[in-house]
């Protein structure tokens, strides 16, 4: 985590992003687990299309 301007910032690992879709946008969800002191990254896909796949 990083601060840029007036916000902090991610990156996300490039072996995490393989199973995505290419091309497709996604949200990408952190929580944290008190109990095993964890983070966790889940990708939930938008669901409004992009331009592209709108052009398919």
């Amino acid at each position: 985590m990083y601060k840029r301007g007036s916000s902090f910032e991610t990156t996300i690992p490039k072996p995490m992003l393989f199973a995505l879709q290419e091309g497709r946008k996604y949200h990408v969800v952190f929580s944290y687990d008190t109990i095993a002191n964890k983070w966790y990254v889940k990708f939930e896909a938008n669901q409004k299309p992009s331009v592209e796949e709108k052009l398919r």
